[in-house]
């Protein structure tokens, strides 16, 4: 005869397996956009050097921080000798899209006890998000602590391998290594177009960039972005009332 407990065990271990499988899952899926980042970490651990942080400093700032657009800008804007609100306004700005990648994950991970909602939300990143995203894919804890642990490992190692060839190679900013923070987001954007008012609005927010940039208006990028959303929006409405006359 079986014991009350066997079933408890047998379950416990089933879920084990499942959370490994999903944490496995998770690596392997973000693994080539760990691997597209290398030149940014190279980049930003270099520029952390170059912007007269020590070894301890620079590596922390990858380890600590863990955000690569925010990483260079904030360098460049040291370089530069912005004031500190400066930096901290241009930040904020630059990484408000987690508030959006944190409302669509909230369903799952609302689920999750403190520590581990925590630990996604220090993981979450542009890549997390494009990889966890999307109506099949699973949004357990061990699936995105596996995508997101991964893909911080590899930033840190990046970061570490800049800040060493730095001390080496004089100038490697100079090597253009930040086209690879363009072709690591059209990796991330372009799968994520699936319809008509998504396009209209990828399209719309370049037109707007590139007219911003070619009047130096500052805070273009934010501006582009938002006019973007917005002719997504709009295009949706229209989507959505055409169909319905439609279907009348």
């Amino acid at each position: 005869m079986s014991s009350p407990s066997e079933p408890c065990c047998i379950e416990a271990q089933s879920q084990s397996t499942l959370n490994k499988k999903a944490f496995f899952q998770g690596v392997l899926d973000i693994l080539p956009l760990s691997i597209a980042v290398l030149p940014w970490g190279i980049l930003a651990g270099s520029m952390a050097i170059n912007a007269g942080l020590t070894f301890a400093q620079a590596f922390s700032m990858s380890a600590v921080v863990f955000a690569g657009a925010a990483q260079l800008v904030s360098l460049g804007l040291v370089m530069a000798d912005a004031s500190v609100w400066t930096i901290l306004i241009t930040i904020f700005f630059l990484t408000s899209q987690h508030l959006i990648y944190a409302l669509n994950f909230r369903k799952d991970v609302v689920q999750f006890p403190l520590k581990q909602r925590l630990g996604i939300g220090f993981l979450l990143t542009d890549e997390l998000f494009a990889v966890g995203i999307g109506e099949n894919k699973q949004r357990t804890f061990a699936y995105l602590f596996g995508a997101g642990l991964c893909f911080y490992l590899a930033w840190c190692l990046f970061s570490l391998l800049g800040i060493l060839l730095a001390q080496s190679i004089p100038n490697l900013e100079s090597l253009h290594l930040d086209f690879s923070i363009v072709a690591v987001f059209i990796l991330i954007i372009v799968p994520m177009i699936k319809n008509r008012a998504t396009l209209v609005g990828v399209i719309c927010t370049l037109i707007f960039a590139c007219i911003f940039k070619y009047f130096q208006f500052e805070g273009g990028l934010v501006l582009s972005g938002i006019l973007g959303m917005l002719s997504a929006m709009y295009t949706a409405k229209i989507i959505g009332t055409v169909n319905k006359g439609a279907q009348k």
